[in-house]
């Protein structure tokens, strides 16, 4: 069962490194600067390739978190 999630990332992305996200929809945050995105995972392994992707990028993880809906 796919469940959504919330990533927040320090600071703002780049429109290059955005465009490796566009699966899921992306806000920024200005207090403080955070990268917010928001997505569905189909189960716990593709959460966890996106949070490899993002460790891989050299962003700064702030929060992950598991939207009910």
């Amino acid at each position: 069962m796919a469940s959504e999630y919330e990533i927040k990332v320090k600071g703002r992305m780049t429109s290059s490194l955005a465009a490796m996200f566009e699966r899921h929809q992306l806000d920024v945050a200005e207090e403080p600067v955070e990268t917010v995105l928001r997505g569905r995972f189909e189960d716990q392994a593709a959460l966890y390739g996106l949070l490899r992707q993002v460790e891989s990028l050299g962003l700064e993880l702030v929060e992950v978190r598991r939207l009910l809906g």
